[in-house]
């Protein structure tokens, strides 16, 4: 366990770097303008640190093997990269790799690493603007993709027309598009508070809940707003997520073939698993406030390092196309 005290140095060392770069700020306040230390996991031993961390590496090497190799059989398979299904998972896996690669790799060094992890004031809130904005879109990825389900089971003869692979595409770069500026407004606003007193945050990420908790100058708007914004990107598509399968469940029911029905589920069950797995954790980080601090690392450990990992596996393990597609283009089977 590392000691105490330790932070206590870090504190101050980190202060006396303050203070010599912002003269100004030593008559008023202990301002923080030049980094955070993230504690990590400070009631693992040093020992324990290192098995998670060589268990983590492997976890992170697995997620961008898998998710890199279902985005080259999309973008290489000739059958798969026509279908509107497989574009908007080429897309998601690809998400998938981005978005675990903005906490992963500075954790890891952290753990390897016997003390807390220093990390630059610009390099927090730049963690903080590509995680959430990855998650957003992870979510509104999602429900585009319960759209293309809803699409091709309840309105097969339509499905051609309504979910073309141009709008397939547009979609797509809407999700994305909407991911990146949807927390950009409040993050900024974030960045701009004063963080006074003890530069220590509780996490291993630049999480928002020790952020605002860091800041000397309450600020109920903005945490209100980004809350709110939180909420809205979080049910907001899972709800719709909900109403498409419940339409898709009534649609199936309706199947005179139990051939057709199980083809039918079998296509949506994929999509559901990532889907709980998803939302079922996020959903207690970040829609509550008080919910989201330091406690809460262990869900944000899951979301984001073993979900991206899950994913590739739900996916290609249970789907015969994918299987067949990733035979064809990196082994050359027919």
């Amino acid at each position: 366990m590392v000691p105490e005290a330790l932070y206590k140095v870090f504190e101050n060392e980190m202060g006396k770097t303050q203070q010599r770069d912002n003269p100004l700020d030593q008559a008023n306040d202990t301002r923080v303008t030049t980094g955070f230390v993230l504690l990590g996991f400070p009631s693992l031993s040093p020992s324990f640190q290192l098995f998670l961390c060589s268990l983590l590496s492997i976890c992170y090497a697995f997620t961008l093997v898998g998710n890199l190799c279902i985005v080259w059989a999309v973008l290489w398979d000739s059958q798969l990269s026509q279908l509107p299904m497989y574009i908007l998972l080429g897309n998601f896996s690809a998400l998938e790799m981005g978005y675990v690669t903005t906490t992963a790799p500075r954790m890891l060094l952290d753990l390897a690493s016997p003390l807390p992890g220093v990390i630059s004031f610009h390099g927090c809130f730049l963690q903080f603007y590509f995680f959430f904005s990855m998650g957003t879109t992870e979510s509104f990825l999602l429900a585009a993709m319960a759209l293309d389900r809803y699409l091709a089971i309840c309105h097969p003869l339509r499905y051609p027309v309504l979910m073309s692979q141009r709008f397939c595409c547009i979609l797509a770069a809407f999700c994305w598009a909407s991911g990146f500026l949807w927390f950009l407004a409040p993050i900024i606003l974030i960045s701009q508070l004063h963080f006074c007193g003890s530069n220590l945050l509780d996490h291993f990420i630049c999480d928002p809940g020790p952020l605002l908790a860091s800041s000397c100058t309450p600020a109920p708007g903005t945490e209100l707003a980004f809350y709110s914004l939180s909420s809205i990107a979080i049910f907001g598509p899972f709800l719709f997520i909900a109403c498409s399968y419940i339409a898709l469940l009534r649609a199936v029911m309706r199947l005179s073939s139990a051939t057709g029905r199980q083809k039918a589920f079998s296509t949506c069950t994929s999509h559901m698993i990532v889907v709980s797995l998803f939302y079922g954790s996020i959903m207690v980080t970040y829609v509550v406030p008080e919910a989201s601090g330091g406690s809460n690392k262990v869900v944000t450990l899951l979301y984001s390092v073993l979900t991206p990992l899950l994913n590739p596996l739900i996916y290609s393990l249970r789907n015969k196309e994918m299987k067949c597609a990733l035979k064809r283009t990196l082994l050359g089977e027919n």
